[in-house]
């Protein structure tokens, strides 16, 4: 893990992620907090953070499989647009290829309820799930994501710029945390090794 430049944590103020008033229609949740999957492609979910940098905001969508902790999809962008989700989304159904009736959860937000997303979603055959307003609980296993990355990670870096921040994360992700960080969840193996000791994996 890279500890260079630790200046401490300096108080920024919150970037907002979700806006739950639009006009679109939003989903029941499906998935009421049940957050074990007996298989990969069952169940996953997703949401949005954001990163600072001395340039500004860097979101980050991610969509990860509740199976394993894995984080399958993701995508990073100034902007927290539906396009970033749509990016995220599409990079894990072309890493996974899942079959019929994966269920989605994700956040009501004018993002993940957008026209543009609810077609690739109903296009692949996905069902559709949304946490209740205000309600981090719904979707924890995401958050606790969220927290595990800006605790263990991205409160020790200083990024300078956006593209920095991009791929320190990308390193994160595909470097660390699905291949080597163990998990308790998973009888302390990482995501990429409790798949491959798995009987469904993909």
């Amino acid at each position: 893990m890279r500890l260079e430049g630790i200046q401490g944590r300096r108080k920024r103020r919150k970037a907002t992620t979700t806006d739950s008033k639009h006009p679109y229609p939003v989903a029941p949740n499906l998935l009421n907090r049940e957050f074990e999957a007996e298989a990969p492609n069952e169940k996953w979910v997703a949401d949005i953070t954001y990163i600072p940098t001395r340039e500004g905001w860097l979101y980050l969508a991610v969509v990860l499989d509740l199976y394993s902790r894995k984080i399958v999809g993701w995508s990073m962008s100034h902007q927290v647009t539906a396009d970033l989700v749509e990016d995220a989304l599409r990079m894990a159904l072309y890493e996974r290829q899942p079959d019929p009736g994966l269920l989605h959860h994700s956040d009501r937000g004018s993002q993940y309820a957008s026209d543009q997303i609810r077609r690739i979603l109903t296009s692949n055959r996905i069902r559709v799930s949304m946490s209740r307003t205000a309600n981090c609980y719904d979707n924890a296993v995401m958050e606790s994501f969220f927290s595990t990355l800006k605790c263990e990670w991205v409160h020790y870096q200083d990024y300078k710029t956006r593209t920095e921040a991009s791929r320190d994360i990308f390193e994160y992700i595909a470097g660390f945390y699905n291949t080597i960080r163990r998990h308790s969840t998973l009888g302390y193996v990482s995501p990429n090794q409790f798949e491959s000791n798995g009987r469904h994996s993909p």
